[in-house]
C-alpha cells in the first residue's frame, strides 16, 4: 500500500507540476488568434477607410465642379433673350448665382486715297465682359463693361492723343413677373435698330458697324431709366420694350449728328425726360421674317444757357426695319431719321451747323457659300454687300451753312469666315461718295471678333 500511495502522490504532483506549461502554450495560441484576428480587423478598417476616402474625394470632386459649373456655366449655344444679344443674354440661362460672358473685336484698317492726312491703324477695338448675378428666378442683375481702344492712355490715332476708354455699357435689374409684361430699371439699351442692342461682333456683317447704325441712331447708345418689356404670341412672336430715360444733351451736338449728345449714365442731367419704345413681330406663317419700329421722343434742353435762352430742344428719332434669314440666304433693311427743334438757337451756341433733320437707311445681303463646296459643314463663309445713304444735315436752319461733305453714301462688300459659330474673320472694302468739298476716304479693313 505504501509503495501505491507513493505512486500515485507521484503522479498527482506531476500532473500538478505540468498544469502552469499547458494553461501558458494555450494562452500563447489564443494570443496569436486574436493578433491575427486584430490583424484582419485592421486591414478591412484600411479597405474601408480608403473607399470611404475614395468616395469623399469623388464627391468633393463633383460638388466642386457642381459649383464651378453653377458659377461659370458651360454654354452649349448662345441665343438672344428679351432683346440682349445672345452672349448678354447669359445670366437669363443659369439656375441661379453668377454669369460670365464676353465678346472682343480688333482690327486693322488701311485708308485709300486720304486727302486728310489719316493715318492706317491698327485697333484693340473692343474687349467686353458681361456680368450677370441671378438672385432668384424671378430677380437678376446684368451689366457690360467695356474697354475700348486697348487702354486709357493717350497714345495711337490720328493725332497721337486719342485715349480709349472704360465704360458700362448697360447695368439693369430685372424683374420677371410674366412672359406678356417684366420691369428693367437702370442704365438700360435704348432700343433702337440692329445694332444697338445685339452688337456682339458675330452677328453683323463687316469690321465696323453700319454707319447709319453709328451715326442717325448713335449705338451704342444707353441711358438711366426704366420701363417695361415682354412678348406675346399671335400667330407668332410679338416683341416690345419700352422705358422712360433722361434725355440728351444738345450742347453737344454736332454738325455731324446727335452722338455727342448720349449721358450713358455719367452724372446725367436729368431736367428732360424722353420716352422710347420699340415693337418686332415674327409672323409664324414666314419663318425667318422680323419687321419691327422704334422711336426716342422727348426734349434735349436739360435747362441748359444757349447764348442767355434755355429752349426745349425737342427731338425725335424714328426707324423701321426688317430682317428676313432662310438657310444660308441673310437680307436686312433698316431706315432712320432724326427731328430737332430749336435747330437755330442750339447752332448759334455750339458754333456750328445742328441740322433740323437727319436722315438715312442701308440694305444689306448675305450669303454663306461654303455648304456648296463642303457639304455637312458647320463652318461658315459669307460674302455680303451693303448699301447705306446717310445724310447728318439733310434740313439746315435758315442763315446756316449746310455742310455737303456729311451727305455719304456708301458701298460696303466683304466676307465673313466663322471657323466656328463664336469666332469670325472679316474683310471688307468701304468705298463713300459725297458731294461736299472734304471727301471721306475709301478703306479696306480685316478684323477678328469673338463672343463666349
Amino acid at each position: 500500500m505504501n509503495i501505491i500511495a507513493k505512486i500515485a502522490f507521484a503522479s498527482v504532483s506531476l500532473s500538478l507540476a505540468c498544469l502552469p506549461a499547458i494553461s501558458i502554450a494555450d494562452d500563447q495560441a489564443e494570443i496569436k488568434l486574436l493578433k491575427e484576428r486584430l490583424a484582419a480587423l485592421e486591414a478591412k478598417l484600411n479597405a474601408q477607410d480608403k473607399k470611404v476616402e475614395e468616395r469623399t474625394t469623388t464627391l468633393a470632386t463633383e460638388i466642386q465642379q457642381s459649383r464651378i459649373g453653377q458659377l461659370i456655366p458651360e454654354k452649349k449655344e448662345l441665343k438672344s433673350q428679351w432683346g440682349m444679344g445672345p452672349a448678354a443674354s447669359s445670366v437669363y440661362n443659369v439656375p441661379g448665382g453668377i454669369s460670365i460672358g464676353g465678346y472682343g473685336e480688333m482690327n486693322y484698317r488701311a485708308l485709300v486715297d486720304d486727302a486728310q492726312g489719316g493715318s492706317d491703324t491698327g485697333d484693340l477695338l473692343r474687349l467686353v465682359t458681361y456680368v450677370g448675378y441671378k438672385f432668384n428666378d424671378n430677380i437678376l442683375f446684368n451689366s457690360e463693361i467695356e474697354l475700348e481702344h486697348g487702354n486709357t492712355e493717350e497714345m495711337g490715332g490720328d493725332s497721337g492723343e486719342d485715349s480709349g476708354e472704360v465704360a458700362v455699357e448697360f447695368a439693369y435689374m430685372d424683374f420677371l413677373l410674366q412672359k406678356e409684361f417684366n420691369i428693367r430699371a437702370g442704365s438700360v439699351l435704348i432700343p433702337m435698330g440692329f445694332i444697338n442692342e445685339i452688337h456682339e461682333p458675330t452677328y453683323f456683317y463687316g469690321v465696323l458697324r453700319p454707319d447709319v447704325e453709328r451715326y442717325i441712331i448713335p449705338s451704342t447708345w444707353n441711358e438711366m431709366g426704366a420701363g417695361f418689356f415682354g412678348q406675346a404670341d399671335v400667330a407668332g412672336k410679338l416683341e416690345y420694350r419700352t422705358y422712360l430715360v433722361n434725355g440728351l444733351r444738345a450742347s453737344r451736338f454736332e454738325d455731324s449728328g446727335i452722338r455727342e449728345g448720349r449721358q450713358a449714365g455719367n452724372r446725367a442731367l436729368f431736367e428732360d425726360v424722353a420716352w422710347t419704345a420699340r415693337l418686332d413681330y415674327s409672323p409664324a406663317s414666314i419663318p425667318g421674317l422680323l419687321v419691327g419700329s422704334s422711336f426716342w421722343l422727348g426734349n434735349s434742353g436739360q435747362n441748359e444757357d444757349f447764348n442767355g435762352s434755355t429752349p426745349n430742344v425737342g427731338t425725335i428719332i424714328g426707324e423701321a426695319h426688317a430682317q428676313y434669314r432662310y438657310r444660308q440666304l441673310s437680307l436686312r433693311a433698316l431706315g432712320a431719321w432724326t427731328g430737332i427743334d430749336d435747330a437755330a438757337t442750339v447752332s448759334a451756341a455750339n458754333g456750328e451747323t445742328i441740322a433740323d433733320r437727319q436722315n438715312g437707311w442701308y440694305v444689306e445681303a448675305g450669303y454663306d457659300v461654303l455648304p456648296y463646296f463642303v457639304r455637312g459643314t458647320r463652318q461658315s463663309v459669307e460674302p455680303f454687300f451693303r448699301y447705306e445713304q446717310l445724310d447728318t444735315q439733310a434740313a439746315v436752319p435758315s442763315g446756316f451753312t449746310r455742310n455737303a461733305s456729311l451727305d455719304k453714301q456708301v458701298y460696303t462688300v466683304g466676307l465673313s469666315y466663322k471657323p466656328i459659330s463664336k469666332v469670325v474673320v472679316k474683310a471688307d472694302y468701304k468705298n463713300y461718295q459725297t458731294d461736299g468739298p472734304t471727301p471721306t476716304a475709301d478703306e479696306v479693313a480685316v478684323g477678328l471678333g469673338f463672343v463666349y
